[in-house]
């Protein structure tokens, strides 16, 4: 079909809406609730234009275009709409944007300079909401809430948890849980898609800042931190670097700089983690285990299943998540090694992830102690560099510690989804086969497509296998399962949509050619490697060793296994 845009003749398909064929033309729109994976509501009219055969102003993320229609973006009359409609929003929302963890990152903010918005026309009450702290994840301030459903359709429509939803009507409206009850009390799984979608403050990750610079400035404590596979190649993004920068040796230099004494790759507890889950699977596929395995490495998909399917729960790996393994071992090999105290260990995790936060504080993980003792997502790590007034693009590359800082390229690719279940291929191979794949690249489970599925020869053994990553994607996968319909034998599933390259706690604003370029980072780095399969980590050979004794034996259920909990859905 031809339309008008700006008195510009272009073309358009059946069935596009006139923000779709602008963005094509280069022509910019604002938006707030518009997300390009969703079903448009058109709900906050900021991207209204003028359609100029009838004078209407019409939300072009949700008007579809016809023959022959004539629009005009940047009208006298769409401007003043758009200015009203932003300080509206601002009249209703509190003005602490000073102290705002969005401040500088917030999309209404950013509106409000782009339309000149320099004073407060309109004053009147304001919608009044409680502040909801309880969540070990993630914080809620409903007073910040401007109403345009980004969190709720992502909740719904690519999570399947359904923890938040629009309650009241009119003025009084507002996004809440049921009965406006806490995060902490509903089937929230902690994953921090609301967060990563949400276009100013009114969610955020819970800080764990206090207590690791307490524990810095204890002389009584030493404070050993890891880094997760998918915060090397995002943490750039906050000093600005290109999207898939990598930085692990500036990472590892700046945490030295901010007082931490001893800094581990999450690499190496990935690489166990394979170790450990090839050996449970083929146990499980020659012993007549519950099958298809799935994989425990995502603590959001682990909860999910614990609250909607916990009678599945035996269909899990008992493995810990990677940096929970780590963690153990800090505390108790490292310990070991270095003879110290592991009371005086503080473990702290830097993580792409706030479902971690919540799974630190699990029971089921640590004994006497925690086996991680706090988590912060790549933004908070951010915030603490620039209080330390570290000059982050400015640091030189730093090796990790030994010993848990040897990895391999299987040990990069857990930050991608897919990468746990490729690693996984790579290593049952040798050990059915006695050699590596011919070809280390398992292609067909690469992408960031939400299902992928393949078969696997192994030394003559069929492996049907399959990577999921967006928990409304395993559902038809778990009623499968659930009526014993399921030809598969592994199923690795994380919880955020592209894996843990676009976690809850990543560099905002989201934006899907930044995860791409993040993925296409974690795939480069796998080869460079010098090693690329987990059994071919020299530090994990010896930790068995000296150590564990053998994959899956009583040493290792001890420290690198764990347990689920059945949790009620609501």
């Amino acid at each position: 079909m031809n339309i008008s845009i700006n008195n510009k003749n272009v073309w358009a398909g059946p069935g596009e809406t006139i923000l779709q064929v602008a963005n094509r033309e280069g022509i910019k729109i604002p938006t707030l609730c518009y997300l390009k994976e969703f079903s448009p509501t058109g709900s906050c009219r900021i991207c209204v234009v003028e359609n100029e055969q009838n004078g209407q102003l019409v939300p072009s993320c949700a008007f579809p275009i016809y023959e022959g229609m004539q629009v005009q973006t940047n009208s006298p009359k769409v401007r003043r709409s758009r200015k009203t409609i932003i300080e509206l929003l601002i009249a209703n929302h509190p003005q602490d944007c000073l102290v705002c963890v969005r401040n500088g990152n917030c999309t209404l903010q950013d509106l409000a300079a782009e339309y000149g918005v320099r004073e407060h026309r309109y004053r009147g009450e304001r919608r009044k909401g409680k502040l909801d702290l309880a969540s070990p994840s993630i914080e809620r301030d409903p007073e910040k809430c401007i109403l345009c459903g980004r969190c709720v359709r992502m909740c719904h429509e690519i999570q399947n948890v359904g923890a938040i939803d629009f309650m009241n009507r009119g003025f009084n409206s507002q996004v809440a849980p049921a009965l406006d009850r806490s995060l902490n009390t509903v089937a929230c799984v902690n994953c921090g898609q609301c967060i990563v979608v949400c276009p100013v403050g009114a969610l955020r990750e819970k800080s764990s800042q206090k207590p690791i610079w307490e524990a810095i400035n204890d002389p009584e404590k030493i404070v050993v931190a890891q880094i997760a596979p998918a915060v090397r190649v995002a943490l750039g993004e906050e000093f600005g670097m290109e999207p898939g920068t990598i930085v692990t040796g500036k990472i590892v230099a700046a945490l030295r700089r901010l007082g931490i004494e001893v800094v581990f790759d999450t690499n190496f507890g990935a690489d166990l983690t394979i170790i450990e889950e090839a050996s449970e699977l083929l146990r499980r596929i020659q012993l007549g285990g519950e099958l298809p395995m799935i994989t425990s490495c995502s603590p959001g998909w682990v909860k999910y299943l614990e609250h909607f399917y916990p009678d599945l729960i035996g269909h899990l790996s008992s493995c810990k998540s990677p940096h929970e393994m780590e963690g153990a071992l800090v505390k108790s090999y490292y310990a070991k090694k270095i003879g110290v105290d592991p009371n005086r260990l503080f473990v702290v995790s830097i993580m792409p992830c706030t479902a971690k936060k919540f799974e630190a504080q699990r029971p089921e993980l640590g004994s006497d102690q925690p086996d991680v003792d706090a988590v912060v997502t790549t933004r908070e790590l951010a915030r603490m560099l620039r209080t330390a007034g570290v000059d982050f693009s400015r640091l030189p590359d730093e090796p990790f510690d030994d010993p848990m800082g040897e990895s391999t390229g299987a040990g990069t690719i857990f930050g991608v989804a897919g990468g746990v279940m490729e690693a996984a291929i790579r290593t049952a191979r040798y050990y059915l086969t006695g050699h590596d794949m011919d070809f280390i690249e398992f292609t067909p489970i690469r992408g960031l497509d939400g299902v992928k599925a393949a078969e696997v020869n192994l030394n003559g053994n069929i492996l049907r296998v399959a990577a999921i990553n967006g928990l409304k994607n395993m559902e038809r996968f778990l009623e499968d399962i659930r009526e014993k319909k399921s030809a598969f034998h592994f199923i690795e599933v994380m919880a955020c949509p592209g894996g843990c390259i676009n976690g809850g706690g990543q560099p905002l604003p989201y934006d899907p050619e930044k995860v791409r370029k993040r993925a296409e980072a974690i795939y480069h780095l796998d080869r460079t490697m010098p090693k690329r399969a987990s059994h071919h980590n020299e530090a994990i050979q010896k930790l068995y060793e000296e150590f564990i004794g053998e994959p899956g034996g009583k040493t290792a259920h001890q420290i690198l296994h764990t347990h689920y909990i059945e949790r009620e859905a609501f």
